[in-house]
């Protein structure tokens, strides 16, 4: 089985309307720490990303937050991880998320989730790597972006070669079976740059 240590997880800053999302960022934390997966995540104590987090840690599991020097107060800047990293500015902040990562999870969340998230799935997109992304689906929560996704590949602004490459899961404990299935059967990455010469 491919060896994760390390799952980036983007989630809101919010705890949302439906209770099932923080109960769901709640279990995942203990499944991270139950098998010894440190937990890279934003570094803030609201929400789904301060449910996670103390969850992770609540169960004896490891985690890295990443925060920006001017979300530190705004987000409740969570100090009893064990590993915690200021940055300048959200550029740096998603970089080092990106390079600390073997993997990335979404929970529910808002535009910063969004955005985090897409931008990881255009990276995939356009070769640039092969970490398996994943939409924890919980409640459908992320049903109307995989219905815009059908949507642009229907209208052929997602072409074939270039395809926008997810898994997606209804529920916390069927997320590492997921990621690990994808690892142990990714095929090489194609060459998407020079797909992209060709349209």
């Amino acid at each position: 089985m491919s060896d994760i240590a390390n799952i980036c997880v983007y989630c809101g800053s919010g705890p949302g309307r439906n209770p099932a999302y923080e109960q769901a960022a709640r279990r995942f934390g203990a499944i991270l720490a139950d098998n010894d997966i440190r937990l890279v995540y934003g570094g803030g104590g609201l929400g789904l990303m301060g449910a996670v987090a103390r969850a992770t840690l609540a169960a004896g599991g490891r985690v890295l937050g990443i925060i920006p020097q001017f979300l530190e107060n705004r987000e409740h800047m969570l100090r009893d991880v064990q590993d915690l990293l200021v940055t300048q500015d959200m550029h740096q902040r998603k970089q080092l998320m990106f390079e600390h990562a073997d993997a990335f999870v979404a929970l529910p969340g808002g535009v910063g989730t969004l955005e985090e998230l897409v931008e990881m799935l255009t990276w995939s997109q356009l070769g640039q790597h092969s970490k398996p992304i994943l939409l924890a689906n919980i409640e459908g929560f992320w049903d109307p972006l995989i219905g815009l996704f059908a949507h642009m590949h229907a209208e052929s602004f997602i072409r074939e070669g270039l395809n926008v490459s997810y898994l997606s899961v209804d529920d916390v404990e069927d997320i590492l079976p997921a990621l690990h299935k994808a690892l142990d059967a990714a095929p090489p990455q194609p060459d998407a740059a020079s797909l992209i010469d060709r349209m």
